[in-house]
């Protein structure tokens, strides 16, 4: 085969369908072979025609493997077995994965991101009685869909406000889709809106939603996303041959780690990644503007609808190449890369070694908890003259440096592969720094980066129970000589006369100001505590910083800001919260003179009087359950009760579990103790009226509660005394 793999389908009769890239730069289909296959525990076999069983090298839980001549003898095995209450067997899903695990091949491998034919995707509509427009009613409208690909847009614009004409527009959208022919289909809050709401238009309509390859249609399906300690909904939608990347869930899956962001919203988004830094840059219509601007000034629709796309390309630009270097390593579709843990991506890697080696798998054993790595908050205060160092890699060093298989792993790839990819990583490092040309060097970043993550998840898998080659074992000897080596890390510095303040896993934050201009030289006192293999580096310089609590602090770099920790940076605080400990952040750390006391005198005097916007006041929550369930389960009398979530029954349309509800507080009336009972969606919020305006006496109260928190802090002068004093 030939040309870059841009698309992959195995159908419903098992015929495997590429798109491969052409010379030219096209995209031509040709039909492949698949063999499926499955692992089995010994005697879980079931006799079936076109289906043959091996036994396997070595010892395992799986130690067969069956192939099927096609996937209808496949499928007719696998019912049988089920019929016959056959359990023991291991199927690996999607058929795509099994495909490329079998041949050995990427998807887009050898093909620089820049060579991909990506199409950003962003529709805009209206509705007739000014709510938010939904596309089951028959008289609200799809006004526009925008398409942008290679830089440049089509926008395809409803010619009348008919069904006739909203019908052409769905025709038009196929068409320019299938002459695009896109590898990859980009939006932000696309499986939510925008696709959902092309697929109901168009099933009123009776148009095909034709948006995949080989002639194939979209397929839609539930499905949930697990972001950090949430789960998000959402209605997944699969296009044969073509990936689908909705950037609103990668902004949320980036922000685990980040936390800096407080909405997912593709403006703000915009803004924080950089794609947009003028306001001047980009037309802004607010969502009741909308549908008035297409009537009255098609010019400034259109701008905005642009702008629109262009936003949603330079955060795909920003979050997607980690993902597409992704695939270019693991058996999975690029959708499935974006959508799936690191664990089942290892798992992956590994099955592909045992596969082909034709050895036994084991079963993912039970992980025992173990003691975690190095955490310790060693003083409270604001310090000057403060250093970051971190071991690079830690983990990943320190399996290295065991150089120890998990005990499952009998075929021993796990260090092999772990040693390949840190050499790989290393390579693409380099060439991320010396690169000919900014495409080749950016090409190389994100390679690295991709790396990067992968080998920081072979620890973590390590100590994952559901992972095939999990051991706890191995996971607690790595942490344990994690924290001896950190130990004598603080140890040294202490010696040089710094002052440790901060210690979490594999960085330590400390206050010198001997060292403070010349880290480099404490750098080389200390590294030499390391066994060879495990390298410390200096990681950044910071004015000051204010230790709160363990795994709460504030740095201070130039005129900037940087917060960690949950209760300094929690997206559950209200505004006007979030604005005050922001203010007395930056006071204690020398970028504000004022006392925080003169805003929080002003704050009191504008909630009391319902002079401060419900939108500074209003307290935002994702919600953990969908609002059809958490309404069956309180009429079916359960518990407890959520503001959130009763806020989510008063809005139209409904909200999803894990989109974000924003809601504010009532006054109490006869027989209400609980905030659920007077919690409302801003929505509702009208100043002109008592019964739908926010209750000064609860908010009010909170700022007692924060001035309770941080009150003492307020009156100390930033400048002048010891460090650390102001606790």
């Amino acid at each position: 085969m030939s040309g870059a793999l841009c698309g992959l389908w195995v159908d419903d009769a098992g015929v495997v369908h590429v798109a491969l890239e052409t010379a030219n730069g096209g995209r031509e289909a040709r039909t492949e072979t698949l063999r499926p296959f499955a692992w089995l525990t010994t005697g879980a076999f079931v006799a079936s025609e076109g289906v043959a069983v091996e036994r396997l090298k070595g010892e395992g839980f799986f130690a067969e493997l069956a192939h099927a001549e096609n996937l209808a003898c496949f499928e007719a095995w696998q019912e049988a077995g089920r019929a016959a209450g056959v359990k023991g067997v291991d199927v690996i899903k999607p058929l795509e994965s099994q495909w490329l695990l079998q041949t050995r091949r990427r998807l887009f491998e050898g093909l620089p991101f820049g060579r991909v034919r990506r199409c950003q995707l962003d529709i805009e509509t209206g509705s007739a009685d000014g709510a938010f427009s939904d596309a089951t009613k028959a008289e609200d409208r799809l006004l526009a869909i925008g398409l942008r690909s290679g830089g440049k847009n089509t926008l395809l614009v409803l010619a009348e406000e008919t069904d006739a004409a909203e019908k052409v527009l769905l025709e038009q959208f196929n068409a320019a889709l299938a002459e695009l022919d896109p590898d990859i289909i980009e939006g932000h809050n696309l499986f939510k809106f925008d696709l959902d709401y092309l697929r109901l238009r168009a099933k009123r309509h009776k148009v095909p939603c034709a948006w995949g390859r080989f002639g194939q249609k979209a397929k839609f399906r539930n499905s949930r996303l697990k972001v950090a300690e949430r789960w998000v909904d959402f209605p997944r939608c699969d296009l044969p041959g073509r990936t689908v990347i909705d950037t609103y869930l990668l902004v949320q899956l980036h922000d685990i780690t980040a936390r800096e962001l407080q909405g997912y919203g593709l403006k703000e988004v915009a803004v924080y990644f950089g794609v947009t830094t003028d306001d001047d840059e980009r037309t802004y219509l607010a969502g009741d503007q909308i549908a008035r601007t297409y009537r009255e000034d098609r010019e400034k629709f259109a701008a905005y609808l642009g702008d629109d796309l262009r936003e949603t390309a330079g955060v795909a630009d920003v979050l997607l190449p980690t993902y597409f270097e992704q695939v270019k390593t693991f058996p999975i579709l690029l959708q499935e890369a974006a959508l799936r843990g690191s664990s089942g991506k290892i798992d992956l890697l590994f099955q592909e070694e045992y596969y082909h080696a034709r050895q036994a798998c084991p079963v993912p054993p039970e992980v025992a908890a173990f003691e975690g790595g190095y955490t310790r908050s060693f003083q409270e205060g604001v310090f000057r003259h403060v250093l970051h160092f971190d071991v690079a890699s830690l983990y990943p060093s320190l399996l290295l440096l065991l150089a120890r298989n998990p005990k499952n792993d009998a075929l021993g790839v796990f260090i092999p592969l772990l040693r390949r990819l840190r050499e790989y990583r290393l390579k693409y490092k380099g060439i991320a720094k010396t690169g000919a040309t900014p495409e080749e060097r950016a090409e190389a970043q994100a390679r690295q980066a991709s790396f990067k993550i992968l080998i920081n998840s072979f620890y973590g898998y390590l100590g994952f129970s559901g992972a095939r080659f999990g051991d706890g074992e191995l996971a607690a000897e790595v942490t344990r000589r994690g924290r001896e080596l950190l130990q004598a890390l603080i140890d040294g510095f202490a010696a040089e006369g710094c002052v440790i303040l901060e210690a979490d896993t594999d960085g330590i934050y400390l206050s010198s100001e001997t060292y403070f201009a010349r880290p480099e030289e404490l750098l080389a006192k200390v590294e030499r505590l390391l066994p060879e293999g495990i390298d410390l580096e200096y990681d950044g310089r910071y004015d000051a910083m204010w230790c709160y609590k363990a795994k709460n602090y504030a740095l201070r770099e130039g005129d900037r800001v940087i917060l960690k920790g949950s209760a300094l940076r929690s997206r559950g605080i209200e505004p006007f919260l979030k604005e005050l400990t922001g203010r007395l952040i930056r006071f204690l750390l020398g970028l504000e003179a004022e006392s925080p006391a003169v805003w929080l005198a002003e704050l009191r005097e504008r909630i009391a009087a319902r002079e401060l916007p419900v939108s500074r006041l209003a307290k935002a929550e994702v919600l953990s359950m969908n609002p059809d369930a958490y309404e069956r389960m309180i009429a079916e009398g359960g518990k407890p009760r959520r503001a959130s979530a009763e806020v989510a029954l008063r809005m139209t349309p409904r909200p999803r579990m894990g989109e974000r509800v924003s809601y504010y507080l009532v006054a109490k009336g006869k027989g209400q103790t609980s905030d659920w009972q007077r919690a409302r969606p801003v929505a509702e919020w009208d100043a002109t009226k008592p019964e739908t305006s926010y209750d000064p006496k609860a908010y009010l109260e909170k700022l007692d509660d924060w001035v309770e928190r941080f009150g003492g802090l307020i009156d100390v002068l930033p400048e002048g005394g010891r460090q650390g004093e102001m606790f």
